[in-house]
């Protein structure tokens, strides 16, 4: 299944998202891993067409849905509680991270510290056939700065098949894919302190984003099966 957005106002989301496409690193951005995917960099306000493609179906399954949400962040709740009154009793806090300003994407390798870009979680460890039925990913933009979330709009089984590797999803299938010349197109969302998303991290390519930010951004995530709705929509 590709990118599906849960929204009631198109307005609203397209006052919050603009599409690119994406590329691989060259040799001399060293800051990256070598063919890391990337966004081109030519974003572009999204239009009614991309609005229609990225709709959910009448009867969308939870758990590759994306849904733009305020998620409940009080002073006085631990972050590490925050996700216990939305009906996973095994939901997972994965705790913070932290994006300098101006970063196109924000996630590292922590072996050599090198950037990874648009990638793929593997928290479960699920197969091809599987891929699709993941936990999905709170996270809650702590501030102090605007951040981004980028994502894909093919999933991990199309790449796989893309690729013809019907085995267990990877990172490296979409740099492959991407290397060969396949086109795909990637959505970025604004994501206000105090804002969030719930999304397939496990099944869509993505990564954060700082770009053309002026101040850093934390960011707090969990991890677990939530139901379409659990918490209020921002669109």
């Amino acid at each position: 299944m590709p990118l599906h957005i849960a929204y009631g106002d198109p307005a609203a989301l397209r006052a919050r998202c603009e599409v690119a496409t994406v590329r691989t690193t060259r040799p001399e951005e060293a800051a990256y891993e070598p063919g890391a995917v990337v966004p081109s960099g030519q974003w572009r306000p999204m239009a009614e067409a991309d609005v229609k493609a990225v709709t959910a179906p009448r009867r969308p399954l939870d758990s590759t849905l994306v849904e733009i949400v305020r998620p409940p962040f009080r002073d006085d709740l631990p972050l590490e509680d925050l996700a216990h009154p939305l009906g996973d009793p095994d939901a997972v806090y994965l705790g913070q991270a932290l994006a300098k300003p101006g970063m196109t994407t924000t996630t590292d390798n922590y072996e050599d510290g090198r950037l990874i870009g648009l990638h793929l979680d593997n928290w479960d460890k699920l197969s091809y056939a599987d891929k699709h039925t993941g936990r999905r990913r709170i996270c809650l933009n702590l501030g102090p700065g605007t951040r981004y979330i980028i994502l894909g709009t093919l999933d991990a089984q199309a790449i796989c098949r893309a690729v013809r590797d019907h085995r267990f999803p990877h990172t490296q299938d979409y740099r492959a894919c991407v290397a060969s010349g396949r086109p795909i197109r990637i959505f970025r969302i604004r994501l206000a302190p105090g804002e969030g998303y719930i999304a397939p991290t496990e099944y869509l390519l993505h990564d954060g984003s700082t770009e053309s930010q002026d101040q850093p951004s934390a960011a707090a995530f969990w991890l677990g099966h939530w139901p379409r709705g659990v918490l209020p929509s921002l669109v």
